[in-house]
């Protein structure tokens, strides 16, 4: 009964605070205070093991109440976003635009060419030499000009040499082709008494035959002795030995002679030798020239064969340069050939180019591969033009090619890659395969691949490609804004202004673009608005002056 009681009371509790709100636990603490007082303790211990199934189901919904609210929340937030997104103005579209080159074109015509190409060689002497001495001794005199870079007339004396040994010499040798000389002239009168001899001799000879013959022809009749005939027979024996011995002597004498003069011509040589060496003490310009280098001193001994003097010849000079087997080829074989053939020399010096004429006068000895090409060598006609040329300077040619029959000529920087060019049809790119013939300076020659009125690209571009739109240089510019809905706009007084438009609206408001970019855009709108509404007036009034004057 009193549980009873308590759970109504507890109830009621329950329905008066709902109603006075905080005042439930006022009137409910008192109550469960007394409770343990009226229940057992046997009842009391199972509302100690938990919480009861009302604070379970609590806690559950509050945690749902959560989740729901955080849902919501989310839920909310994507409509929100939505909705603000949705009512976000749309910007205005720029139209796509393609890539405009502008750029440089040409229009070649085929006509026949002779290209000039260059060539760069060095200048040489033509002729050269190194002066030796031929003879030994001790300068005694030296040239005062004989410097380096001075010039000497031909035959000029350079360098003399002591000539004390060698006049010696030379006397000694003229003296033993004297002695030779007066000894044939003595064997030669030797002779001429043998022969003498040889003559009177034979007279003798002959007496004596007689005088044997009649002393014989007497014996017969015994008018004479036998021994006078013997001493007859001796005399004439006697001149004929003696008669023998002036014929040998003429033959020995006749040898010494020629032994003589044998001799003799090797004393003329030696005094010829003497003489030479006498004359070589004295060192002359063989040619005028310009000196090299010296090495001639007062007082230095020299030996046969030492470089005394070394020059080349003044006004005579040859370039040596290379032309590359095609350009060889192509002179070589054609009906001019490559001998003989003019060219024009270049000399810069001082920041000046000095032009030289010179012809091509042979070809070198053999081709070499380190140089690739043929070594050629020309001949300067006159080395003095302003400047005076001199060997070792490095020089231009300019070499005029072969003719080449009904070729373009297109600047180099037209080709792309070996043997490729561009040429513009309908504002567009079109790819050509050409053959070049032959260039000259910064301009090549064009055989195949080309035909009259074709209009070339020479404007370099990195990424160029067949097909890529382009425009000429001094060709109006497109307005970037020529849609046409902006064109639409622009009739309407609405929209960006053109580039066109733009200039115009600076002229007639006396500014610059940059002034105009500092104004705030409302002025700037401003300036534009009025300026299309007074052109549109100004055009209105103009056409009713047309109408009226009609």
């Amino acid at each position: 009964m009193l549980k009873k009681v308590d759970d109504e009371a507890l109830v009621g509790d329950d329905n008066s605070s709902a109603q006075s709100g905080g005042a439930q636990i006022s009137t409910l603490h008192p109550v469960n205070a007394d409770r343990p007082a009226l229940q057992g303790p046997e009842e009391a211990e199972p509302a100690r093991k938990g919480p009861s199934f009302l604070s379970i189901l609590g806690k559950g919904t509050l945690v749902l109440i959560q989740a729901v609210l955080m849902v919501a929340i989310l839920a909310g937030s994507y409509w929100i976003a939505q909705r603000m997104v949705a009512a976000k103005p749309e910007p205005r579209k720029r139209p796509a635009f393609q890539t405009v080159y502008t750029v440089e074109t040409v229009r070649p015509v085929a006509r026949d060419r002779q290209p000039v190409f260059s060539a760069y060689g060095q200048t040489i002497a033509a002729r050269s030499v190194d002066l030796r001495s031929l003879v030994s001794g001790e300068i005694v005199a030296v040239n005062p000009k004989l410097r380096s870079g001075a010039q000497v007339a031909q035959g000029e004396t350079l360098v003399e040499i002591d000539e004390f040994e060698y006049r010696g010499a030379l006397a000694e040798a003229r003296a033993n082709l004297q002695e030779a000389e007066a000894r044939i002239v003595e064997a030669e009168a030797q002779i001429g008494l043998e022969q003498s001899k040889i003559i009177s001799g034979q007279e003798q000879l002959e007496l004596a035959q007689s005088d044997l013959a009649r002393a014989e022809s007497l014996r017969q009749s015994n008018t004479v002795t036998q021994q006078q005939i013997e001493a007859r027979r001796l005399v004439v024996s006697q001149r004929e030995q003696a008669l023998a011995i002036s014929r040998d002597t003429i033959k020995v004498q006749q040898a010494r002679v020629e032994q003589l003069k044998a001799t003799m011509g090797r004393f003329e040589w030696r005094v010829q030798q003497a003489e030479r060496n006498l004359n070589s003490t004295v060192l002359k310009a063989p040619f005028a020239g310009v000196v090299r280098s010296s090495s001639a001193e007062i007082g230095r001994a020299i030996t046969a064969n030492d470089v005394v003097v070394s020059m080349y010849e003044a006004g005579s000079l040859e370039v040596t340069f290379t032309l590359t087997d095609a350009q060889y080829g192509r002179l070589q074989t054609s009906a001019d050939g490559l001998i003989g053939r003019t060219v024009e020399i270049i000399w810069t010096v001082g920041g000046r180019d000095y032009a030289f004429a010179g012809m091509i006068d042979r070809t070198g000895a053999e081709i070499t591969s380190n140089k690739g090409g043929v070594e050629v060598i020309a001949r300067l006609d006159d080395i003095t033009n302003g400047v005076t040329l001199r060997p070792g300077a490095f020089v231009e040619l300019r070499v005029p090619d072969v003719v080449f029959a009904n070729t373009f000529a297109v600047p180099d920087t037209a080709i792309y890659g070996t043997n490729t060019l561009y040429t513009i049809v309908d504002d567009k790119l079109v790819e050509n395969r050409v053959e070049i013939a032959a260039f000259e300076n910064e301009q090549i020659l064009i055989s195949e691949g080309l035909k009259p009125g074709d209009e070339v690209l020479v404007t370099r571009i990195t990424e160029v490609s067949a097909g890529l739109n382009i425009r000429r240089e001094g060709d109006p510019i497109p307005s970037r804004d020529a849609s046409p809905a902006n064109s639409q706009n622009a009739e309407a007084g609405q929209g960006r202004p053109s580039r066109e438009e733009m200039q115009r609206i600076l002229a007639a408001n006396n500014m610059d673009i940059a002034a105009f970019r500092a104004l705030p855009q409302g002025e700037r709108r401003m300036l534009i608005r009025n300026w299309r509404q007074q052109n549109a007036s100004d055009g209105e009034d103009a056409a009713a002056a047309a109408e009226a004057a009609e």
